[in-house]
């Protein structure tokens, strides 16, 4: 064999990494990534990011106060499922890896389904993620891709700014949810997933979870529980 034969056929075999700002289709996004599983990597409408590394204070540990929230809801509430950084094929241009997704584990109940290689397809109910700052693109192309793909909620923890944003989706637009008098934001999607805002923000987890155990001991929780079942 040649050496230009050689070279050829090892440029066919060659498969390109992932970097942030390729523009690509899902099908080439997930050949590329399947080549790179080690890194986080999105395919949002169309463009791709690749994460940075993460810093603990501004993300792991708020990530990790979500998944403690949201988990111990999903514990209590039959027929729902709750995942962390599982990749979405929302439709041909997005491919997001949500921090945290809350979904209704039910075929004929929920909007997402998982697939026969385990990607979740569809909207998820509620989706969560952690930003740095208002700048992100959580709050720009990513939140029009689950706008318009139908993620019902959305909520977006700005840690740097000490602010976080509930999204629910209304009309075909994404309308915040707003804190009652004593501060707590009460989904309209997952009766009894209730959250303290200004506790989870500056750490109390305590309050966090004494606020959710009431939603979880509601009436309303309860009967959304039954229905799933």
């Amino acid at each position: 064999m040649t050496t230009s034969v050689e070279h050829g056929l090892n440029n066919s075999a060659f498969i390109p990494p992932l970097e942030s700002g390729d523009r690509l289709t899902r099908h080439e996004f997930e050949r590329r990534y399947t080549a790179m599983p080690h890194k986080k990597a999105e395919l949002i409408e169309g463009v791709v990011y690749v994460a940075s590394p993460l810093r603990f204070r501004s993300h792991g540990q708020p990530h990790g106060q979500l998944i403690t929230w949201l988990g111990v809801y999903q514990v209590s509430t039959l027929g729902v499922a709750l995942g962390d950084n599982a990749t979405v094929r929302l439709d041909l241009d997005n491919e997001p890896q949500p921090d945290v997704l809350l979904l209704i584990d039910k075929p004929a109940r929920g909007q997402a389904q998982i697939s026969e290689d385990e990607y979740v397809e569809g909207a998820p109910e509620l989706v969560a993620e952690v930003a740095a700052s208002s700048a992100s693109i959580d709050l720009y192309d990513k939140k029009r891709a689950y706008r318009r793909n139908g993620v019902q909620e959305y909520i977006v923890w700005q840690t740097l700014e000490n602010k976080l944003d509930w999204f629910c989706l209304q009309n075909g637009e994404y309308l915040p949810l707003v804190a009652d008098a004593d501060g707590v934001i009460r989904s309209r999607v997952f009766p009894g997933l209730w959250l303290a805002v200004t506790s989870l923000i500056t750490g109390d987890m305590t309050k966090v979870l004494a606020v959710l155990q009431q939603g979880l001991n509601s009436e309303a929780h309860a009967e959304f529980v039954e229905g799933l079942t």
